[in-house]
């Protein structure tokens, strides 16, 4: 598959002048854009699934009306915390 090229973006001077600041040893502008790129992409897909699990939530509220007390989901979240935490040890 052929590669395809990310359209310029026109940026003030000083602007490039904190990206070469900040650009790694050896790493270069095209490389840092397409990093931050691709970080936003997938920032936007877990944004998109975390909105439709919370739209299939209210959906399924909505059918049932069960839910849970801020304090299970409280509860089971420490849980969860703890048994990780414990795991790592």
């Amino acid at each position: 598959m052929k590669t395809a090229v990310i359209p310029q973006v026109r940026v003030e001077p000083e602007f490039r002048g904190d990206l070469e600041a900040v650009l790694q040893e050896g790493e270069t502008i095209s490389a840092f854009v397409e990093s931050a790129v691709r970080s936003a992409v997938e920032f936007r897909h877990m944004q998109s699934r975390f909105h439709a699990r919370g739209q299939a939530a209210w959906e399924r509220f909505q059918a049932t009306g069960a839910s849970s007390s801020a304090d299970d989901v409280l509860s089971k979240l420490q849980a969860k915390l703890d048994a990780k935490r414990r795991q790592m040890s």
